[in-house]
């Protein structure tokens, strides 16, 4: 019987690789699948009836509304040219250090992650703007290359994050299945709002890993030339581009680690926020919002429309067994639960390399947390390794997303093999971040 489910999810994988879209592979696939087994006794018809109030009740969400509501937010200061007057006067602002420009990067790359939480748009954001700048500074093309790719990646750890805002709900879910299969009846819960505070240490950890690496490849390279800015940055153009997004953030996050809004309600905040740095710096008008609500509403459509996929697939899995088999898997591997929990991350690392995380939070997570929670694994500590170990997934080679991102807009004179070589030790940090996270639960919990 453990083949039956062991088979859906290879035909599921299969139609993947060969390119047909996520949510109708999951849920037409499950559904055909579910089927053809009907007749054999193996999934029972009944459980049809529990799809519409999945779908009801992922409309009924109001933890996922931050998602559109964080979308429209990172789309406008995207839109609006924010992103790049910010890198500009950063840049300026670290003209007199020796790789400034590689320095503002960095905390460019976190301010927009932290802004935006968007991978792809920021990798060709920050592609378009600074790679052709930081070659013609001196820098090498692979330390470069790495550079962006990787500062692009940080939206997926750093708060407020889309990633935390749908694996938070995902490990809401499966915390309480967990809790619901051991006989606990007094439940804990987790929220969105305990993952992005959780995600705080780790975040910087990493930028400061990126710092240290960054300020030493600096100190080596002889050939670099100081950033040229003829225009002399003014102090009000610094308060528009800079303090204005990092108070916006400031209140974001505040507001939801201080207890006064839940993600959601801050969510609504930054999207508001957002508007009004828009208009301040004279970029909003009717046109703008149009197309700003048009790119957000098509992201949010293909986000919830996976969801629902995912949420068909899950539903069907478990019907033909796929709980029995996930169970199966863990009981027979040896050592215990960290070879279980080394066992999954690896998988889940794999999965990157072809899966969004959109696809690995709602297919792959709700299937293997339940079983790790049981074996007494923190569901905060356990979300952030998994997003760090997602995060890693997006730079490494030959499938990374951010590469493929980061090829389309870069230059044709840097190779393929740069770009590859040029994001190894930034992968080396995120690893050595997931391992301290790993030994020392504390800077999570």
């Amino acid at each position: 019987m453990e083949v039956i489910p062991l088979l859906l999810l290879i035909i599921i994988c299969a139609a993947l690789l060969i390119g047909y879209p996520v949510a109708f592979t999951l849920a037409g696939i499950s559904i055909l699948f579910a089927l053809i087994c009907i007749p054999f006794g193996i999934f029972d018809p009944t459980i049809f009836k529990s799809i519409p109030i999945r779908i009801f009740g992922i409309m009924n969400n109001i933890t996922l509304l931050a998602v559109p509501l964080f979308i429209f937010m990172g789309t406008i200061l995207e839109k609006s040219g924010i992103a790049a007057k910010m890198l500009e006067n950063m840049a300026a602002a670290f003209k007199k250090t020796k790789g400034g420009l590689s320095i503002s990067i960095i905390v460019v790359g976190a301010l927009l992650a932290a802004s935006t939480g968007i991978v792809g748009a920021t990798v060709v954001t920050m592609g378009l703007m600074s790679l052709p700048i930081l070659i013609n500074q001196g820098y090498e093309k692979g330390f470069s290359a790495g550079l962006v790719a990787s500062t692009g990646t940080l939206g997926q750890i750093i708060p407020p994050s889309i990633a935390l805002v749908l694996l938070g709900d995902v490990m809401s879910n499966a915390y309480q299945r967990a809790q619901n299969d051991m006989g606990i009846f007094s439940q804990q819960t987790v929220t969105v709002g305990d993952l992005f505070i959780g995600a705080v240490i780790p975040g910087m950890m990493i930028c400061l890993g990126y710092l240290i690496y960054t300020i030493y490849k600096n100190g080596k390279n002889k050939d670099l030339k100081d950033y040229s800015n003829e225009v002399p940055i003014q102090r009000i153009e610094l308060l528009k581009t800079l303090a204005l997004p990092i108070v916006l953030i400031f209140l974001v996050l505040g507001s939801i680690f201080a207890g006064i809004a839940t993600p959601t309600e801050a969510a609504a905040i930054g999207a508001f926020g957002a508007m009004l740095i828009a208009f301040i710096n004279s970029k909003i008008n009717f046109q703008f919002i149009k197309e700003t609500s048009e790119k957000t509403a098509i992201v949010s459509t293909m986000i919830f429309t996976i969801l629902i996929g995912a949420s068909i697939f899950s539903l069907i899995f478990r019907g033909v067994g796929g709980d029995e088999l996930i169970n199966l898997i863990f009981s027979s591997l040896p050592g215990g639960p960290l070879t279980a929990l080394i066992f999954v991350l690896i998988v889940i690392f794999l999965l990157g390399f072809i899966l969004d995380f959109i696809e690995i939070c709602y297919v792959i997570v709700p299937l293997i947390a339940p079983p790790l929670l049981m074996m007494g694994f923190d569901p905060v500590w356990l979300a952030i390794l998994f997003a760090i170990n997602l995060q890693t997934s997006f730079l490494t080679p030959p499938f990374g997303f951010s590469l493929f991102y980061l090829r389309g807009v870069a230059d044709e004179s840097i190779q393929t093999s740069e770009i590859y070589s040029g994001v190894i030790p930034f992968i080396l940090i995120q690893l050595l971040v997931l391992l301290i996270v790993m030994i020392f639960p504390v800077f999570v919990l």
